[in-house]
């Protein structure tokens, strides 16, 4: 996530790392309805170049504990985390 989840006390998280998160006009574009799931997930892969060492960052920490990718969406399946979740299995 871009901006920091309400409810969530920072103690909680070890590592947040915002650059991976949803853009803002992205997720507006999104959440009102504007955008079918194939473009969300094109544009937000395309929000990605540039980041494969914060990727690969990701994909290393994983292999030594457990990763826990938050948002505030329900829908794992229509989230930017499952996107996410697939690129950093991708590098291991």
């Amino acid at each position: 996530m871009r901006l920091w989840p309400r409810g969530v006390s920072k103690d909680k998280v070890d590592l947040w790392v915002k650059e991976v998160g949803t853009e803002r006009e992205l997720i507006k574009l999104w959440k009102a309805g504007k955008l079918t799931w194939k473009e969300y997930s094109k544009r937000y892969l395309a929000s990605l170049k540039g980041k494969e060492s914060i990727l690969e960052d990701l994909a290393a920490r994983s292999k030594r504990e457990t990763i826990t990718l938050l948002c505030v969406e329900k829908d794992a399946d229509r989230c930017h985390r499952s996107l996410l979740k697939q690129q950093i299995e991708k590098r291991l």
